[in-house]
């Protein structure tokens, strides 16, 4: 498996119950773009990866918002890339991402914009 962390880090920045700014979106982007993962391939590892890890702190009324552990975030979402490619899991994480993409919705299409530009 490949060095993941950065890109879980910077994806885990769409799960805190805080609003992402300029700054916010340039660092990820800087991380996504160094990582040579193309923007389909970096959706899957948040659907598959971190979506499953981090779904519920979306729809928590006391939600995380200073961060999450980082040893925990990475462990958890390496349970999830070894079972990404099973076909229970995989339609298990779809299903509850049908109602809770809306709100990394807005965080993609920001990243879409400035990920050709620089």
């Amino acid at each position: 498996m490949e060095n993941r962390l950065p890109i879980w880090k910077a994806l885990a920045e769409f799960y805190l119950d805080t609003e992402l700014d300029e700054k916010d979106y340039r660092a990820i982007v800087r991380v996504f773009k160094e990582s040579g993962k193309s923007l389909q391939e970096l959706k899957e590892i948040d659907l598959y990866e971190v979506f499953p890890t981090l779904q519920k702190n979306l729809i928590s009324v006391a939600g995380v918002w200073q961060g999450f552990d980082e040893k925990w975030l990475e462990e958890e979402c390496r349970k999830n890339y070894k079972r990404k490619h099973h076909l229970f899991f995989r339609c298990i994480t779809r299903i509850r991402n049908m109602s809770a993409f809306g709100m990394r919705k807005r965080h993609w299409e920001e990243i879409e914009k400035r990920f050709g530009n620089g």
